[in-house]
């Protein structure tokens, strides 16, 4: 198939001049971090605006479900308009309406304006997640991609370790509503550094347009998949799960069928045809679905069957992220020195022989013993997240890199909605030891993304990350 349109921009831009591209990369760092500590930040409050809103436990998931579907089917729309209109359009007008919304969760005083207000916030963090490594690559120089990469999984991480604690803290001070006032001056702050210094697309394809009927299709697709996976992981009425699998089967058969007869479809079949580009999205998916199987078990895991306390796990916990801030920045580095096949396989591999050592637990360990695993794990993870997110990036003609970004957080989510539900599966099927089926099985799926990864060695890799290996 044709493609509509030609090329139009700078086709030699190579990324932002120093120092522009530090204040270019703080700004996507804010970003990232509000989207990513909100996430997990309203998690540590759920038991609170239950209690003070006057609802029950149940009731209250949906402060975090309804954020979480929001994102989910907006994700490939906006970085499909991202690709159309500019990255730089959709980034700040994500942030501005995350902020917005942050102002409404704050003055919130009910469960039914609250989630109104979460359903947009998380419009707004999509928007800001779809495209936000499109944007990197833009402002890093082409054989320097894997810094960049290896930067944004380092503000993952730290978001995700200060998360739940500054939710404590926030909530031995004050009320739950500061947890989303927060948001507020950090958005202002984004905004203001996203406008002055985050780039325009220096390369797009002139004439192409968004299609909206392709958005409702998309939305209704990955909204009925995850709505039923979500509703099964909660322990919905069968009937109303299978309904909704049926329902998401016709409407994805549709959805897919009309997409594969677009030359630059939302759902990025043309990218999936690059098989270095899908084996990296397939390696994505199984690598976060080990990820949140295990870290959904692993509470469980420490509290009932080792006997530590809740702060205990919270503490030891902290250690699988905490050295991803320090791994991922390397592995980045790495990347630009050795094939991210390898980086990807190696890393996948010491995160299942982690796994598998937790499985293997004695009866009594020590704190040291849990420790060194959960760091073998995380280290593991941060070693092969940024270079299979530089080879994911890369592969994509330039012109469609919102659209690659869209696919590798859409991986990321279709992984993690996954994993918990799992989790939730192997609690029904495994009443006694749940949490050691969970820890074998994430370590499988981390196995199979190394072999994944490992093939990857014999297929040619994007020009932007061989030029400086040669």
């Amino acid at each position: 198939m044709e493609l509509t349109g030609r090329i139009e921009g700078n086709t030699e831009w190579n990324g932002l001049p120093m120092p522009q591209r530090l204040w270019a990369i703080l700004a996507i760092t804010f970003g990232v971090s509000l989207s990513v500590l909100d996430g997990t930040i309203a998690n540590v409050a759920l038991p609170t605006i239950a209690q003070e809103l006057g609802v029950s436990s149940a009731d209250s998931i949906w402060v975090v479900n309804a954020y979480q579907l929001a994102i989910v089917v907006t994700l490939l729309s906006f970085s499909t308009l991202g690709d159309v209109i500019g990255y730089r359009r959709i980034y700040i007008g994500g942030l501005f309406l995350f902020t917005l919304a942050s102002i409404g969760c704050a003055f919130s005083d009910s469960l039914r304006m609250l989630i109104a207000m979460r359903v947009i916030q998380g419009f707004g963090g999509a928007a800001v997640v779809s495209i936000n490594t499109s944007i990197i690559r833009i402002i890093y120089p082409r054989n320097q991609l894997g810094r960049g990469m290896g930067i944004n999984a380092t503000v993952v991480a730290i978001a995700s370790v200060a998360g739940p604690t500054l939710a404590a803290a926030i909530l031995s001070m004050t009320t739950w509503h500061w947890l989303f006032a927060i948001n507020i001056p950090i958005g202002m702050v984004a905004i203001g550094l996203s406008v002055k210094y985050v780039p325009h697309n220096p390369v797009r394809l002139s004439d192409r347009r968004f299609d909206w009927r392709d958005g409702v299709m998309n939305a209704l697709t990955f909204g009925l998949l995850i709505a039923s996976v979500e509703g099964f992981s909660h322990g919905l009425d069968p009937r109303i799960v299978i309904g909704g699998l049926v329902l998401f089967g016709a409407v994805a058969f549709v959805y897919v069928r009309s997409q594969l007869r677009e030359p630059l479809p939302m759902l990025p079949f043309d990218l999936l045809r690059i098989p270095i580009f899908s084996l990296s999205v397939f390696t994505s998916i199984c690598s976060f679905i080990a990820q949140m199987l295990a870290l959904v078990a692993l509470p469980f895991f420490l509290q009932k069957e080792l006997g530590y306390s809740d702060v205990q796990t919270g503490l030891l916990l902290t250690a699988w992220p905490a050295i991803i801030v320090v791994v991922a920045p390397v592995a980045g580095f790495l990347v630009e020195r050795v094939h991210a096949g390898i980086l990807g396989g190696v890393g996948l591999l010491v995160m299942a022989t982690g796994l598998l050592s937790l499985a293997l637990l004695p009866a009594h360990p020590t704190d040291g013993a849990i420790i060194w695993r959960l760091l073998l794990c995380g280290a593991g993870f941060g070693f092969f997240q940024s270079p299979n997110n530089s080879i994911l990036i890369a592969s994509a003609p330039p012109y469609r890199s919102g659209s690659a970004s869209g696919m590798l957080a859409t991986a990321r989510l279709l992984g993690q909605t996954t994993g918990a539900a799992l989790m939730a599966l192997f609690f029904h099927l495994f009443p006694q030891n749940s949490t050691h089926v969970a820890l074998y099985v994430s370590a499988s799926l981390a196995l199979v993304g190394a072999l994944c990864s490992s093939t990857r060695i014999s297929l040619a890799l994007p020009e932007t990350l061989r030029r400086k290996r040669r």
